[in-house]
């Protein structure tokens, strides 16, 4: 599990991929030591296990639904040789709790729309898919390529959030431009509460689980 903190930055210097999947290397020198082959690492969002290690570099498959779900296998500006990633390693007991579940689980790909300056500031706004917009929530929380962000603005299926300085300098939003890719992850809180509701429709109303049951139950 992460928590969107971006705290390290790396490079690709590799991606190979084909129809099933791939392979990505990535040049991270901030990291060094602290890579351990088997590990997880979450790369612009998306976790992967760490296959490789050489050089302040590391190495990790992609599998087939990686690339159908993420900016690694998006057409157009997608990821590629040279592009800057974000990235973060799991979070460990005692580490400061500072954004929000994040899982590395990602659902999908959105488009930025504009990185528009305002003050020392920027708003920042990416266009989201239709079937990922019932996760999104005005002051909520939301993922976009491993960086956790509050959605300030929410209108026309575009969602902004409001990046300060220290943001900017330290994750790859200063290289995004409108049409690039990037990687979405919506609040596990919200998506266990849809399941939740799907799952009471469809059992009917004889179902046993009920708000009353659930408070009964010391819920």
């Amino acid at each position: 599990m992460f928590t969107g903190i971006v705290e390290h930055q790396g490079t690709i210097e590799a991606l190979d991929l084909h129809r099933n999947g791939g392979r990505v290397t990535i040049h991270a020198p901030s990291l060094g030591p602290s890579l351990a082959v088997a590990n997880s690492i979450a790369v612009n969002g998306c976790c992967l296990t760490i296959v490789g290690i050489h050089n302040g570099r590391f190495a990790a498959d992609l599998s087939g639904e990686t690339l159908g779900k993420t900016s690694f296998g998006a057409e157009s500006v997608g990821l590629r040789v040279g592009s800057r990633v974000n990235l973060e390693q799991p979070l460990t007991a005692g580490k400061e709790f500072g954004g929000h579940f994040v899982l590395g689980h990602v659902d999908t790909v959105g488009r930025v729309t504009h990185l528009t300056p305002e003050g020392e500031n920027w708003w920042y706004g990416v266009s989201v898919p239709e079937d990922f917009a019932r996760y999104i929530v005005r002051k909520g929380s939301i993922t976009i390529d491993g960086i956790s962000l509050t959605v300030a603005r929410w209108h026309n299926d575009i969602a902004e959030a409001a990046i300060i300085p220290y943001t900017y300098d330290h994750t790859n939003i200063r290289d995004r431009k409108p049409g690039d890719a990037v990687n979405l992850e919506g609040d596990i809180l919200g998506k266990y509460i849809e399941r939740y509701l799907e799952s009471r429709s469809a059992s009917g109303p004889s179902s046993p689980l009920t708000i009353e049951e659930l408070v009964r139950q010391g819920f």
